[in-house]
Protein backbone atom coordinates (compact mmCIF):
# COMPACT_ATOMS: atom_id res chain seq x y z
CA UNK A 1 0.00 0.00 0.00
CA UNK A 2 1.20 3.31 -0.80
CA UNK A 3 1.54 6.22 1.59
CA UNK A 4 -0.76 8.81 1.87
CA UNK A 5 0.32 12.24 0.38
CA UNK A 6 1.01 14.80 2.69
CA UNK A 7 -0.64 17.77 3.56
CA UNK A 8 1.03 20.85 5.06
CA UNK A 9 -0.27 22.22 8.07
CA UNK A 10 -2.27 25.63 7.36
CA UNK A 11 -0.62 28.47 9.94
CA UNK A 12 -2.81 29.16 12.66
CA UNK A 13 -2.76 33.06 11.89
CA UNK A 14 -4.77 32.68 9.45
CA UNK A 15 -8.27 32.63 10.20
CA UNK A 16 -10.24 32.09 7.93
CA UNK A 17 -9.27 28.87 6.67
CA UNK A 18 -9.35 25.39 8.77
CA UNK A 19 -8.01 22.11 8.12
CA UNK A 20 -9.87 18.66 9.07
CA UNK A 21 -7.99 15.59 10.30
CA UNK A 22 -7.61 13.01 8.26
CA UNK A 23 -9.90 9.91 8.35
CA UNK A 24 -8.43 6.69 9.92
CA UNK A 25 -9.07 3.73 7.19
CA UNK A 26 -10.35 0.71 7.85
CA UNK A 27 -10.75 -2.66 5.87
CA UNK A 28 -14.33 -2.96 4.85
CA UNK A 29 -16.40 -6.28 4.84
CA UNK A 30 -16.66 -8.35 0.86
CA UNK A 31 -19.98 -8.16 -0.06
CA UNK A 32 -20.02 -9.17 -3.72
CA UNK A 33 -22.53 -6.83 -5.83
CA UNK A 34 -23.13 -4.23 -2.71
CA UNK A 35 -25.42 -1.58 -3.10
CA UNK A 36 -24.92 1.36 -1.21
CA UNK A 37 -28.01 3.56 -2.35
CA UNK A 38 -28.74 5.90 0.71
CA UNK A 39 -30.49 9.36 2.02
CA UNK A 40 -28.55 12.25 3.43
CA UNK A 41 -27.96 11.56 7.24
CA UNK A 42 -28.33 16.20 7.83
CA UNK A 43 -32.13 18.06 8.08
CA UNK A 44 -32.25 21.53 6.89
CA UNK A 45 -34.27 24.17 8.68
CA UNK A 46 -33.64 26.48 5.02
CA UNK A 47 -33.01 25.98 1.82
CA UNK A 48 -29.25 25.73 0.46
CA UNK A 49 -27.72 25.67 -2.87
CA UNK A 50 -24.52 23.95 -3.25
CA UNK A 51 -22.08 24.41 -6.62
CA UNK A 52 -19.84 21.87 -7.22
CA UNK A 53 -16.88 22.24 -9.40
CA UNK A 54 -13.74 19.91 -10.07
CA UNK A 55 -10.25 21.21 -10.39
CA UNK A 56 -8.63 22.43 -13.68
CA UNK A 57 -6.76 20.39 -16.09
CA UNK A 58 -3.36 18.65 -13.82
CA UNK A 59 -0.28 18.04 -15.04
CA UNK A 60 -1.08 14.15 -14.32
CA UNK A 61 -4.56 14.63 -15.94
CA UNK A 62 -2.12 15.80 -19.49
CA UNK A 63 0.05 13.01 -18.71
CA UNK A 64 -2.70 10.19 -18.40
CA UNK A 65 -1.43 9.31 -14.99
CA UNK A 66 -3.44 7.44 -12.10
CA UNK A 67 -3.76 10.15 -9.81
CA UNK A 68 -6.01 9.01 -7.06
CA UNK A 69 -5.29 11.03 -3.80
CA UNK A 70 -1.95 11.66 -4.15
CA UNK A 71 -0.63 15.26 -4.06
CA UNK A 72 1.95 15.05 -7.03
CA UNK A 73 0.26 17.10 -9.61
CA UNK A 74 -0.69 20.89 -10.17
CA UNK A 75 -2.77 22.60 -12.56
CA UNK A 76 -1.13 23.15 -16.32
CA UNK A 77 -1.61 26.78 -17.66
CA UNK A 78 -4.76 25.25 -19.58
CA UNK A 79 -6.10 24.10 -16.35
CA UNK A 80 -5.43 27.65 -14.34
CA UNK A 81 -7.45 28.91 -17.60
CA UNK A 82 -10.33 26.47 -16.93
CA UNK A 83 -10.49 27.92 -13.63
CA UNK A 84 -10.85 31.44 -14.32
CA UNK A 85 -13.16 30.46 -16.62
CA UNK A 86 -15.41 29.17 -13.98
CA UNK A 87 -14.29 31.99 -12.01
CA UNK A 88 -16.15 34.46 -14.42
CA UNK A 89 -18.78 32.20 -14.47
CA UNK A 90 -19.43 32.19 -10.57
CA UNK A 91 -18.39 35.67 -10.18
CA UNK A 92 -21.98 37.32 -9.11
CA UNK A 93 -22.69 34.55 -6.88
CA UNK A 94 -22.78 35.53 -3.52
CA UNK A 95 -21.30 31.87 -1.58
CA UNK A 96 -21.06 32.16 2.21
CA UNK A 97 -18.43 29.30 2.05
CA UNK A 98 -16.27 27.35 0.17
CA UNK A 99 -15.20 23.85 1.09
CA UNK A 100 -12.08 22.33 -1.17
CA UNK A 101 -9.71 19.65 -1.16
CA UNK A 102 -6.41 20.24 0.12
CA UNK A 103 -4.63 18.75 -2.51
CA UNK A 104 -2.89 20.99 -4.70
CA UNK A 105 -4.74 20.81 -7.53
CA UNK A 106 -8.14 21.37 -5.87
CA UNK A 107 -6.93 23.99 -3.79
CA UNK A 108 -4.96 26.04 -6.88
CA UNK A 109 -8.63 25.67 -8.50
CA UNK A 110 -10.36 26.98 -5.45
CA UNK A 111 -8.15 29.93 -5.10
CA UNK A 112 -8.78 30.90 -8.59
CA UNK A 113 -12.22 30.76 -8.40
CA UNK A 114 -12.55 32.48 -4.95
CA UNK A 115 -10.65 35.55 -5.89
CA UNK A 116 -10.83 38.42 -3.66
CA UNK A 117 -13.89 37.03 -1.66
CA UNK A 118 -13.10 37.28 2.11
CA UNK A 119 -16.10 34.17 2.68
CA UNK A 120 -14.61 31.42 5.06
CA UNK A 121 -13.05 28.45 3.21
CA UNK A 122 -12.25 25.23 4.85
CA UNK A 123 -10.08 23.02 3.83
CA UNK A 124 -11.79 19.36 4.37
CA UNK A 125 -9.60 15.94 3.80
CA UNK A 126 -12.79 13.75 3.18
CA UNK A 127 -12.80 15.77 -0.17
CA UNK A 128 -9.92 14.56 -1.87
CA UNK A 129 -10.09 11.95 -4.61
CA UNK A 130 -10.77 8.53 -4.39
CA UNK A 131 -7.78 6.88 -3.19
CA UNK A 132 -6.44 3.78 -5.13
CA UNK A 133 -3.03 2.99 -3.36
CA UNK A 134 -1.13 0.92 -5.18
CA UNK A 135 -2.24 2.44 -8.67
CA UNK A 136 -1.63 6.11 -7.90
CA UNK A 137 1.40 7.41 -10.19
CA UNK A 138 1.29 5.00 -13.24
CA UNK A 139 0.58 5.71 -16.36
CA UNK A 140 -2.67 3.69 -17.35
CA UNK A 141 -0.77 1.48 -19.33
CA UNK A 142 1.28 0.44 -16.55
CA UNK A 143 -1.50 -0.52 -14.35
CA UNK A 144 -2.54 -3.04 -17.03
CA UNK A 145 0.39 -3.94 -17.41
CA UNK A 146 1.55 -4.77 -13.83
CA UNK A 147 -1.96 -5.61 -12.24
CA UNK A 148 -3.86 -6.95 -15.12
CA UNK A 149 -6.76 -8.68 -13.66
CA UNK A 150 -7.26 -6.21 -11.04
CA UNK A 151 -6.65 -3.00 -13.71
CA UNK A 152 -9.76 -4.73 -15.90
CA UNK A 153 -11.82 -5.25 -12.56
CA UNK A 154 -11.15 -1.43 -12.13
CA UNK A 155 -12.63 -0.54 -15.33
CA UNK A 156 -15.42 -2.97 -15.88
CA UNK A 157 -16.18 -3.46 -12.56
CA UNK A 158 -15.42 -0.72 -9.90
CA UNK A 159 -17.68 -1.10 -7.65
CA UNK A 160 -16.35 -4.64 -6.49
CA UNK A 161 -12.81 -3.62 -7.61
CA UNK A 162 -10.35 -4.66 -4.57
CA UNK A 163 -6.53 -3.12 -4.33
CA UNK A 164 -4.45 -3.78 -0.98
CA UNK A 165 -6.94 -4.81 0.87
CA UNK A 166 -9.68 -1.60 0.18
CA UNK A 167 -12.52 -1.18 -1.96
CA UNK A 168 -12.11 2.41 -2.82
CA UNK A 169 -15.61 2.73 -4.65
CA UNK A 170 -17.08 2.06 -1.35
CA UNK A 171 -14.48 3.94 1.25
CA UNK A 172 -15.67 7.13 -1.63
CA UNK A 173 -19.16 6.86 -0.88
CA UNK A 174 -18.87 6.30 2.21
CA UNK A 175 -16.72 9.69 2.49
CA UNK A 176 -19.21 11.48 0.12
CA UNK A 177 -21.87 10.75 2.78
CA UNK A 178 -19.33 12.22 5.35
CA UNK A 179 -18.67 15.32 2.97
CA UNK A 180 -22.83 16.22 2.75
CA UNK A 181 -23.04 15.72 6.69
CA UNK A 182 -20.86 18.56 7.06
CA UNK A 183 -21.27 20.89 4.25
CA UNK A 184 -25.03 20.71 4.77
CA UNK A 185 -24.76 21.36 9.14
CA UNK A 186 -22.77 24.53 8.03
CA UNK A 187 -24.57 27.91 8.70
CA UNK A 188 -24.67 28.59 5.06
CA UNK A 189 -27.63 29.27 2.24
CA UNK A 190 -24.72 29.12 -1.15
CA UNK A 191 -21.91 26.73 -1.22
CA UNK A 192 -18.78 26.12 -3.11
CA UNK A 193 -17.53 22.73 -3.43
CA UNK A 194 -14.11 22.46 -5.32
CA UNK A 195 -12.96 18.71 -5.64
CA UNK A 196 -12.01 16.48 -8.07
CA UNK A 197 -13.74 13.51 -10.63
CA UNK A 198 -14.45 10.88 -8.71
CA UNK A 199 -15.23 12.52 -5.68
CA UNK A 200 -17.88 15.07 -7.08
CA UNK A 201 -19.22 12.01 -8.89
CA UNK A 202 -20.16 10.43 -5.33
CA UNK A 203 -20.88 13.93 -3.71
CA UNK A 204 -23.77 13.54 -6.72
CA UNK A 205 -25.05 10.30 -6.65
CA UNK A 206 -25.53 10.18 -2.95
CA UNK A 207 -27.18 13.51 -2.77
CA UNK A 208 -29.75 11.65 -5.12
CA UNK A 209 -29.49 8.37 -3.81
CA UNK A 210 -27.55 6.42 -6.19
CA UNK A 211 -25.30 3.67 -5.22
CA UNK A 212 -21.79 2.71 -6.37
CA UNK A 213 -22.83 0.96 -8.90
CA UNK A 214 -23.32 4.40 -10.57
CA UNK A 215 -19.41 5.04 -10.43
CA UNK A 216 -18.61 6.74 -13.87
CA UNK A 217 -22.26 7.32 -15.28
CA UNK A 218 -22.28 10.75 -14.35
CA UNK A 219 -19.05 12.37 -15.44
CA UNK A 220 -17.02 15.52 -14.20
CA UNK A 221 -14.91 16.98 -16.54
CA UNK A 222 -12.18 19.45 -15.55
CA UNK A 223 -14.08 22.74 -14.12
CA UNK A 224 -17.31 21.25 -15.16
CA UNK A 225 -19.90 22.26 -12.75
CA UNK A 226 -22.74 20.71 -11.29
CA UNK A 227 -25.77 22.73 -9.30
CA UNK A 228 -27.85 21.25 -6.59
CA UNK A 229 -30.56 22.70 -4.31
CA UNK A 230 -31.49 21.05 -1.04
CA UNK A 231 -34.62 21.89 0.40
CA UNK A 232 -35.81 21.25 4.25
CA UNK A 233 -38.82 18.99 4.48
CA UNK A 234 -41.96 19.32 6.82
CA UNK A 235 -41.06 16.12 8.55
CA UNK A 236 -37.52 16.96 9.02
CA UNK A 237 -35.81 14.36 6.95
CA UNK A 238 -33.50 13.68 4.76
CA UNK A 239 -33.87 17.15 2.00
CA UNK A 240 -35.64 16.94 -0.98
CA UNK A 241 -32.80 17.57 -3.86
CA UNK A 242 -33.02 19.06 -7.20
CA UNK A 243 -30.23 19.26 -9.73
CA UNK A 244 -29.82 22.26 -12.05
CA UNK A 245 -27.15 21.10 -13.83
CA UNK A 246 -24.80 18.16 -14.04
CA UNK A 247 -20.83 18.60 -15.32
CA UNK A 248 -21.62 21.95 -17.32
CA UNK A 249 -18.79 23.41 -18.57
CA UNK A 250 -19.48 26.47 -20.06
CA UNK A 251 -17.60 29.18 -22.56
CA UNK A 252 -14.59 26.77 -22.29
CA UNK A 253 -12.55 26.30 -25.49
CA UNK A 254 -11.77 23.91 -27.36
CA UNK A 255 -13.22 21.96 -24.70
CA UNK A 256 -17.32 20.72 -25.87
CA UNK A 257 -20.19 18.70 -24.26
CA UNK A 258 -20.61 16.84 -27.89
CA UNK A 259 -16.79 15.98 -27.96
CA UNK A 260 -16.29 12.42 -27.25
CA UNK A 261 -15.17 11.77 -23.73
CA UNK A 262 -13.89 8.34 -22.01
CA UNK A 263 -15.39 6.34 -18.88
CA UNK A 264 -12.78 4.02 -17.23
CA UNK A 265 -10.75 4.57 -20.28
CA UNK A 266 -13.48 3.61 -23.08
CA UNK A 267 -13.96 6.52 -25.82
CA UNK A 268 -17.75 6.85 -26.67
CA UNK A 269 -18.81 4.35 -29.60
CA UNK A 270 -22.17 6.29 -29.88
CA UNK A 271 -24.03 9.32 -28.47
CA UNK A 272 -27.54 10.45 -28.04
CA UNK A 273 -28.04 14.51 -28.05
CA UNK A 274 -31.09 15.49 -26.38
CA UNK A 275 -32.02 18.63 -27.45
CA UNK A 276 -34.94 20.87 -25.52
CA UNK A 277 -36.29 22.41 -28.71
CA UNK A 278 -36.40 26.41 -28.63
CA UNK A 279 -38.81 28.05 -26.52
CA UNK A 280 -42.78 28.23 -27.43
CA UNK A 281 -45.09 30.85 -26.16
CA UNK A 282 -46.49 28.89 -22.74
CA UNK A 283 -49.25 31.34 -22.13
CA UNK A 284 -51.50 30.14 -25.46
CA UNK A 285 -54.44 28.11 -25.16
CA UNK A 286 -53.09 25.51 -26.56
CA UNK A 287 -49.96 23.74 -26.06
CA UNK A 288 -48.76 22.78 -28.98
CA UNK A 289 -47.29 26.51 -30.22
CA UNK A 290 -44.74 27.07 -32.19
CA UNK A 291 -41.29 28.85 -31.40
CA UNK A 292 -41.45 32.71 -30.83
CA UNK A 293 -38.15 34.48 -32.03
CA UNK A 294 -36.17 33.44 -29.25
CA UNK A 295 -36.89 29.50 -29.40
CA UNK A 296 -35.75 30.23 -33.35
CA UNK A 297 -32.57 32.03 -32.11
CA UNK A 298 -31.96 29.14 -30.14
CA UNK A 299 -32.69 26.20 -32.68
CA UNK A 300 -30.63 27.99 -35.21
CA UNK A 301 -27.62 28.53 -32.29
CA UNK A 302 -27.90 24.71 -31.53
CA UNK A 303 -27.97 23.45 -35.04
CA UNK A 304 -24.77 25.29 -35.19
CA UNK A 305 -23.18 24.34 -32.49
CA UNK A 306 -24.02 20.58 -34.19
CA UNK A 307 -22.26 21.05 -37.35
CA UNK A 308 -19.24 19.69 -35.64
CA UNK A 309 -21.16 16.47 -35.68
CA UNK A 310 -22.25 14.70 -38.74
CA UNK A 311 -25.72 13.76 -37.93
CA UNK A 312 -27.79 11.46 -39.89
CA UNK A 313 -30.60 10.67 -37.54
CA UNK A 314 -32.67 12.86 -36.17
CA UNK A 315 -35.77 11.68 -33.67
CA UNK A 316 -38.71 14.72 -32.93
CA UNK A 317 -41.75 14.49 -31.21
CA UNK A 318 -44.85 15.33 -33.17
CA UNK A 319 -45.30 18.73 -30.88
CA UNK A 320 -44.70 21.58 -33.54
CA UNK A 321 -42.02 23.65 -31.63
CA UNK A 322 -39.74 20.42 -31.69
CA UNK A 323 -40.46 19.57 -35.32
CA UNK A 324 -39.25 23.03 -36.13
CA UNK A 325 -36.31 22.64 -33.97
CA UNK A 326 -35.69 19.22 -35.74
CA UNK A 327 -35.69 21.14 -39.51
CA UNK A 328 -33.58 23.62 -38.97
CA UNK A 329 -30.95 21.25 -37.26
CA UNK A 330 -31.31 19.45 -40.68
CA UNK A 331 -31.09 22.27 -42.67
CA UNK A 332 -27.81 23.38 -41.39
CA UNK A 333 -26.52 19.69 -41.40
CA UNK A 334 -27.25 19.24 -45.11
CA UNK A 335 -25.72 22.60 -46.11
CA UNK A 336 -22.45 21.86 -44.36
CA UNK A 337 -20.55 21.77 -47.51
CA UNK A 338 -22.14 25.31 -48.28
CA UNK A 339 -21.10 26.28 -45.57
CA UNK A 340 -17.02 24.81 -45.61
CA UNK A 341 -17.76 22.92 -42.69
CA UNK A 342 -17.54 19.35 -44.43
CA UNK A 343 -16.37 18.67 -48.05
CA UNK A 344 -19.24 15.02 -47.78
CA UNK A 345 -22.12 15.81 -48.42
CA UNK A 346 -24.66 15.35 -45.21
CA UNK A 347 -28.37 13.58 -45.73
CA UNK A 348 -30.11 13.73 -42.58
CA UNK A 349 -33.45 10.91 -41.84
CA UNK A 350 -35.80 12.38 -39.51
CA UNK A 351 -38.29 10.74 -37.69
CA UNK A 352 -41.58 11.64 -35.59
CA UNK A 353 -42.16 9.76 -32.49
CA UNK A 354 -45.04 9.70 -30.87
CA UNK A 355 -44.19 8.57 -27.56
CA UNK A 356 -41.78 11.94 -26.89
CA UNK A 357 -45.04 14.24 -27.05
CA UNK A 358 -45.36 14.85 -23.25
CA UNK A 359 -46.40 18.15 -21.99
CA UNK A 360 -43.82 20.46 -21.02
CA UNK A 361 -43.78 21.80 -17.52
CA UNK A 362 -40.57 21.62 -15.46
CA UNK A 363 -40.99 24.16 -12.84
CA UNK A 364 -39.92 23.06 -9.62
CA UNK A 365 -42.08 20.15 -8.00
CA UNK A 366 -43.67 19.72 -11.40
CA UNK A 367 -44.03 15.84 -10.84
CA UNK A 368 -45.29 15.70 -7.28
CA UNK A 369 -48.13 17.60 -8.65
CA UNK A 370 -49.11 15.16 -11.29
CA UNK A 371 -51.34 12.23 -10.01
CA UNK A 372 -49.98 8.16 -9.57
CA UNK A 373 -51.89 7.27 -12.89
CA UNK A 374 -50.50 10.35 -14.91
CA UNK A 375 -46.75 10.02 -13.11
CA UNK A 376 -47.24 5.93 -14.42
CA UNK A 377 -48.41 6.95 -18.04
CA UNK A 378 -45.37 9.29 -18.13
CA UNK A 379 -43.11 6.82 -17.20
CA UNK A 380 -44.16 4.33 -19.31
CA UNK A 381 -44.00 5.62 -22.68
CA UNK A 382 -40.33 7.18 -21.91
CA UNK A 383 -39.35 3.86 -21.48
CA UNK A 384 -40.83 2.96 -24.91
CA UNK A 385 -39.68 5.63 -26.02
CA UNK A 386 -35.94 4.83 -24.68
CA UNK A 387 -36.13 1.32 -26.01
CA UNK A 388 -36.83 2.50 -29.45
CA UNK A 389 -34.02 4.85 -29.33
CA UNK A 390 -31.87 2.61 -28.31
CA UNK A 391 -32.77 -0.32 -31.34
CA UNK A 392 -32.46 2.77 -33.60
CA UNK A 393 -29.06 3.24 -32.20
CA UNK A 394 -27.63 -0.35 -32.53
CA UNK A 395 -29.42 -1.03 -35.65
CA UNK A 396 -29.06 2.22 -37.62
CA UNK A 397 -26.44 4.70 -39.11
CA UNK A 398 -26.62 6.99 -36.80
CA UNK A 399 -23.37 9.32 -38.36
CA UNK A 400 -21.46 10.14 -35.21
CA UNK A 401 -24.33 10.73 -32.45
CA UNK A 402 -28.32 10.72 -32.58
CA UNK A 403 -30.33 13.53 -32.09
CA UNK A 404 -33.49 13.41 -30.02
CA UNK A 405 -35.48 16.66 -30.34
CA UNK A 406 -38.37 17.28 -27.67
CA UNK A 407 -39.63 18.78 -24.27
CA UNK A 408 -37.73 19.22 -20.93
CA UNK A 409 -39.60 16.90 -19.37
CA UNK A 410 -39.71 14.04 -22.18
CA UNK A 411 -35.50 14.44 -22.11
CA UNK A 412 -36.08 14.17 -18.06
CA UNK A 413 -37.54 11.38 -18.69
CA UNK A 414 -35.14 9.61 -20.78
CA UNK A 415 -32.38 10.67 -18.36
CA UNK A 416 -34.12 8.84 -16.08
CA UNK A 417 -34.18 5.51 -17.92
CA UNK A 418 -30.99 5.89 -18.97
CA UNK A 419 -30.07 5.54 -15.39
CA UNK A 420 -32.49 3.21 -14.60
CA UNK A 421 -34.20 5.59 -11.72
CA UNK A 422 -37.67 4.78 -10.14
CA UNK A 423 -40.21 6.00 -11.67
CA UNK A 424 -40.48 9.32 -8.92
CA UNK A 425 -36.90 10.32 -9.32
CA UNK A 426 -37.35 12.49 -12.93
CA UNK A 427 -38.56 15.09 -10.29
CA UNK A 428 -34.91 15.69 -9.55
CA UNK A 429 -34.08 17.27 -12.51
CA UNK A 430 -34.26 20.64 -14.59
CA UNK A 431 -33.89 21.45 -18.08
CA UNK A 432 -33.97 24.43 -20.36
CA UNK A 433 -35.45 25.47 -23.56
CA UNK A 434 -32.70 25.06 -26.00
CA UNK A 435 -30.71 23.17 -24.02
CA UNK A 436 -28.15 20.11 -24.83
CA UNK A 437 -27.97 17.04 -22.58
CA UNK A 438 -25.14 14.41 -23.53
CA UNK A 439 -25.11 10.92 -23.00
CA UNK A 440 -22.42 8.56 -24.25
CA UNK A 441 -21.79 5.08 -24.47
CA UNK A 442 -18.37 3.76 -24.71
CA UNK A 443 -19.74 0.20 -24.53
CA UNK A 444 -22.09 0.58 -27.14
CA UNK A 445 -25.77 0.95 -27.29
CA UNK A 446 -26.42 -2.12 -25.51
CA UNK A 447 -24.52 -1.34 -22.03
CA UNK A 448 -25.50 1.64 -19.85
CA UNK A 449 -25.22 4.75 -20.87
CA UNK A 450 -23.46 7.36 -19.17
CA UNK A 451 -24.43 11.10 -18.56
CA UNK A 452 -21.65 13.29 -20.13
CA UNK A 453 -23.64 16.60 -19.00
CA UNK A 454 -27.47 18.21 -18.77
CA UNK A 455 -28.31 21.37 -19.37
CA UNK A 456 -25.71 23.20 -21.55
CA UNK A 457 -26.60 26.22 -23.03
CA UNK A 458 -23.30 27.82 -23.05
CA UNK A 459 -23.91 27.72 -26.92
CA UNK A 460 -26.86 30.34 -26.85
CA UNK A 461 -24.46 32.91 -26.78
CA UNK A 462 -25.92 36.14 -24.90
CA UNK A 463 -29.02 33.91 -24.66
CA UNK A 464 -27.36 31.17 -22.54
CA UNK A 465 -29.00 30.54 -18.84
CA UNK A 466 -26.46 31.30 -16.00
CA UNK A 467 -26.38 28.18 -14.82
CA UNK A 468 -26.72 29.73 -10.64
CA UNK A 469 -29.66 31.18 -11.18
CA UNK A 470 -33.12 30.86 -9.40
CA UNK A 471 -35.50 28.27 -11.25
Amino acid sequence: MVSLPHITAISPNRSLLRSFNRPVYTRRHDQRKERTTMSLSSSLTTAKRVVLVRHGQSTWNEEGRIQGSSDFSVLTNKGESQADISRQMLINDSFDVCFTSPLKRSKKTAEIIWGSREAEMIFNYDLREIDLYSFQGLLKKEGKSKFGEAFRQWQEDPANFVIDGHYPVRELWSRARSCWNGVLAHESNSVLVVAHNAVNQALVSTAIGLGTEYFRRLLQSNCGVSVLDFTPRADGGSPHVFMLTLSVVQMQTPSSPLAGGSSGGKKASKQIILVCHGQSDNEASTNDQPMNMLGVIQSQKTAELLLDLRVTSIVCSSTTASIETAGVISRVQEAAGYLGVDSVPRYVNTKQMNELDVEDDTQRGWLSQLDEETVSTLWNRSKKAWKSLLDKLSNEDTGDAMVVVGSSVAHISLIAQCLNLEKKCPGLFHLDAGSISVIDFPDGPIQRGVIRCTNYTAHLGRWSVPITRPV
